[in-house]
């Protein structure tokens, strides 16, 4: 058959992602879409309880992560959440839904990073909102068509520069961290409703900052021996991004009035500059560098899921073609940065971000409810990485209770 310049089959991913890019993979979407965003929305909500609304978070994700270490072990596919709902739950039309669920997260994802990229910008340039955005998509769709080594490599780069930018961070709030014996009864939180529900709000928005992990299990066709690599690297993954979360959280309470904070649309610049007294300049960039890890990551994970799905609806079947030269789903990765422009330039940052957590929580119920199922059914495989079953029944329940209490505070 004559060569078409594309072609449909799982050969044609590239399977060149080692332990450590996959690692800074993950760890780049996270603190990008996260910490560099996210802290003034949830302080907001949680005021000087901010860090408790990150440990409550982490609580949370942690036990889905291990599922996922067990599941991209067992089945490592792209489109993974799909084809765990598909192989433990089995009903028609299930994991197609669950597929396009994250699809949505993914381009949600990156709707809500690019607002954030957006006020960091304005640090150095006053672009409109919607140029500011548009500009932004169109470069990090072009760069995911590019190939997933080189757009990897990009990532893990950019994940470096981020880190350096959080130890500035720490460096510079060292002095309030040093004030934390003396206020750490602020941070303890009363039993009032009130109370209670600020942290509840505080950490559902936290949790999107653990979004990410996730998105490592759907590169698992361009990664080196998926079996052992992924589940080390969602672990390592988990870990590092948790001590930073807290570390970042307890310096920006400490180092700012909440008032201050929560309104800020660069907060993690705003608490270098009131902490050294020196121009943000240099957080501010280093945040738009975090920014733009994150939005990548996601526009890359939602064109692997719709690739991934190329085989279970003839509506997919096109999202499945990748190209001869760059071994990428052109199609599909266009696809998901024109949807989420669409959404970046229509809703604000936090509602996307909640928009987000409520798809992905209703998801993790599926995975790890899919993973008890498969357990139920006999033993893992030999040589897969395994987890004892109460880890899914108790992230499938606090999973679904989370977005239970979600919905009824709400609605």
């Amino acid at each position: 058959m004559a060569e078409t310049g594309q072609q449909a089959n799982d050969d044609n991913l590239k399977r060149s992602l080692s332990l450590p890019l996959v690692t800074l993979f993950g760890v780049g979407t996270i603190i990008g879409a996260g910490i560099y965003v996210l802290i003034g929305e949830v302080s907001a909500n949680a005021g000087m309880a901010a860090p408790i609304s990150f440990f409550v978070a982490s609580f949370l994700a942690g036990f889905t992560a291990f599922s996922f270490a067990e599941l991209s072990s067992r089945f490592p596919k792209s489109a993974g959440e799909a084809v765990y709902v598909r192989e433990g739950l089995t009903p028609h039309g299930l994991p197609i839904l669950v597929g396009v669920m994250v699809i949505l997260v993914g381009m949600v994802s990156a709707a809500t990073i690019s607002n954030g990229f957006v006020g960091y910008l304005r640090a150095f340039v006053d672009l409109p909102d919607f140029v500011a955005v548009t500009i932004l998509l169109a470069v990090l769709a072009g760069l995911a068509i590019w190939g997933i080594t080189e757009s990897v490599l990009l990532l893990s780069a950019i994940t470096l520069i981020e880190l350096f930018g959080i130890g500035l961070i720490l460096v510079a709030g060292a002095d309030a961290l040093g004030t934390f014996p003396d206020r750490v009864g602020e941070m303890v939180p009363d039993l009032s409703w009130s109370s209670a529900s600020g942290i509840f709000a505080g950490a559902f928005l936290a949790f999107y900052a653990y979004v990410g992990f996730e998105d490592m299990v759907n590169v698992a066709e361009e990664t080196k021996d998926p079996s052992r690599t992924l589940p080390r690297a969602i672990i390592i993954t988990l870990v590092i991004t948790t001590a930073l979360y807290m570390a970042v959280a307890l310096v920006a309470v400490l180092s700012l009035p909440i008032e201050a904070l929560s309104k800020s649309d660069a907060p993690l610049a705003l608490i270098y500059e009131q902490a050294t007294g020196q121009s943000s300049a240099l957080i501010s960039s280093i945040s738009i560098f975090a920014v733009v890890n994150g939005a990548l990551v996601q526009i890359i994970m939602a064109s692997r899921i719709l690739y991934g799905l190329r085989n279970e609806s003839f509506v997919f079947k096109p999202f499945g073609q990748v190209n001869a030269k760059t071994q990428t789903p052109i199609l599909a990765t266009v696809s998901v940065a024109f949807l989420a422009w669409l959404l970046a330039v229509q809703f604000s940052l936090a509602g996307l971000a909640e928009t987000t957590s409520a798809i992905t929580l209703a998801i993790f119920t599926l995975v790890n409810l899919a993973l008890v199922r498969l357990k139920l059914r006999g033993p893992a495989p030999e040589g897969t990485f395994t987890v004892p079953i109460w880890i899914p029944i108790l992230g499938a329940f606090i999973s679904a209770g989370f977005l239970a209490v979600f919905i009824f505070t709400n609605f």
